[in-house]
């Protein structure tokens, strides 16, 4: 699948092969709106989490994320949330604090998009969260954003 549209936006993304060569895990992200990165780590060899992240939003808001991969159609599935109870969660509890959850997509400087990768596997160019600040806007912590970031984000760097 390829998105033209999306072409002139991942044009800046400059890709060098320093970045291309980053694993998913140790990925550095930003948007254009310069309100949100991501910041990828280890997950810790979880049976069930294939990729864990940061998203650290305007006054220093951090969500933490997890990708799981759903079995019935093969997709990884994001889920940010902020400041979850830790421990035995209920289903109840998990959504009250759960900001934005879908799948998340990948774009390569082609406009090529595919699926986010589990860890040890080249990070690619851009992710895509789909519709990220209308989740934001409808989120308990909409009054606490100074603004909303945008769906795509570019790759910044690599932590060592």
């Amino acid at each position: 699948m390829r998105l033209p549209a999306l072409i002139p936006s991942l044009a800046l993304l400059g890709a060098s092969p320093a970045l291309a060569a980053c694993p998913i895990e140790l990925a550095v992200y930003g948007e254009r709106e310069q309100v949100a990165e991501i910041d990828f780590r280890p997950s810790m060899g979880s049976a069930t989490t294939t990729n864990s992240f940061k998203m650290v939003l305007g006054n220093n808001i951090v969500l933490d994320g997890v990708v799981l991969w759903s079995s019935d159609a093969a997709r990884p599935h994001g889920t940010l949330m902020h400041q979850c109870p830790e421990g035995d969660v209920t289903g109840e509890e998990l959504a009250a604090c759960t900001v934005w959850e879908g799948v998340i997509y990948t774009a390569d400087t082609t406009g090529a998009v595919d699926l986010l990768p589990n860890e040890h596997k080249d990070a690619p160019s851009a992710l895509i969260f789909p519709d990220l600040a209308g989740h934001l806007s409808r989120s308990a912590i909409h009054d606490k954003l100074p603004k909303l970031p945008w769906d795509v984000f570019a790759m910044k760097g690599c932590q060592e």
